[in-house]
C-alpha cells in the first residue's frame, strides 16, 4: 500500500451510513492490507491508510476520520508522537500494537490515545473496539485498563493537593450538573459506558451525551484527560454514597 492510501472499502463489505470512518496506520504491508480488508468487510468505512508517522499525520488532517487505528512503531514518528501531533483533531485514536509493555501503553495513553489493543486480539475484537472507540469508549486488552487507571491514581496522589472546598459537596465542579458529576465520578472508577448506564438506569446514549457535555464544559479532549481530571479532584470515591436522581 502506498503512502497515498486508498479511499472507499475493500473486501466486498458494504459500509453502512452510520459506520465510523477509519484511518489505518501500520508499516507492515501484509498486516495493513489484511486489517483494512477486515474492517471494510465488516462495514466500517476505511477512508485511507498510511505506512509511516508523517504520512499518518498528513492523511489524518486531510480525511479527519472518526477513528485512527495506529501502530506504535511507525517509521518517522512513533505512535505517541503522532497522537500529540493530532491533539487538535476530534479523531479518536485506538492503538493496535504488538507490544503490551507498560511504558508503551502509558506513553500512548498519556499522549491522548483513547484505547490500546495488542495485535493478538481477534478480528472481531478489533472491529468491536473500533466501533466502541468511535463512540468515545476506552477499550483495552484485558489487564491494561487496570494498569492505566493505577498510573492515573499514582499521578493524582503525587500531584499538588486539591483545595478541600473543591472536594466538598455533591457538586464540587460548578460547571457540571449533579448528573454529569455522578457520571464523571463513575468514569474515574474505570467503569465502561455500558456499566455506567446500568448503574444509573440510563441509556447508553444518555451516558455518552453526559460525557461529551462534560468534556466540552471542562475544555478536555478525551476520556483519558477526563479520568485524570476526576482523580486529581478526589471524585473517584463518593463520600456519602449518594446518587443523583
Amino acid at each position: 500500500m502506498s503512502e497515498q492510501g486508498r479511499t472507499g472499502t475493500a473486501g466486498g463489505g458494504a459500509a453502512g451510513p452510520e459506520e465510523p470512518t477509519v484511518l489505518v496506520a501500520d508499516d507492515h504491508p501484509l498486516w495493513l492490507s489484511a486489517l483494512e480488508r477486515d474492517l471494510s468487510g465488516h462495514g466500517l468505512r476505511v477512508v485511507a491508510t498510511a505506512a509511516d508517522g508523517p504520512s499518518t499525520v498528513r492523511r489524518a488532517r486531510a480525511t479527519r476520520p472518526d477513528v485512527l487505528v495506529l501502530d506504535l512503531n511507525l517509521p518517522g514518528m512513533r505512535g505517541d508522537e503522532v497522537c500529540r501531533a493530532l491533539g487538535d483533531l476530534p479523531t479518536r485514536v485506538l492503538i493496535l500494537s504488538a507490544s503490551g509493555e507498560q511504558h508503551d501503553v502509558l506513553a500512548a495513553i498519556k499522549a491522548g490515545a483513547t484505547g490500546y489493543l495488542v495485535k493478538s486480539a481477534s478480528g472481531q475484537e478489533i472491529v468491536d473496539a473500533v466501533r466502541a472507540t468511535a463512540r468515545g469508549e476506552a477499550v483495552f486488552t484485558p489487564g491494561l485498563a487496570g494498569l492505566v487507571l493505577g498510573e492515573f491514581r499514582r499521578m493524582a496522589s503525587t500531584s499538588e493537593a486539591v483545595p478541600e472546598p473543591e472536594k466538598d459537596g455533591r457538586r464540587p465542579i460548578p460547571e457540571l450538573t449533579e448528573r454529569e458529576t455522578e457520571v464523571l465520578r463513575l468514569v474515574a472508577t474505570g467503569m465502561s459506558y455500558k456499566e455506567i448506564a446500568s448503574e444509573l438506569f440510563l441509556s447508553h446514549r444518555t451516558v455518552q451525551n453526559h460525557v461529551q457535555n462534560t468534556l466540552g464544559k471542562l475544555h478536555l479532549h478525551n476520556r483519558v484527560e477526563l479520568v485524570r481530571f476526576a482523580l486529581a479532584r478526589g471524585l473517584e470515591d463518593d463520600p456519602d454514597g449518594s446518587r443523583a436522581s
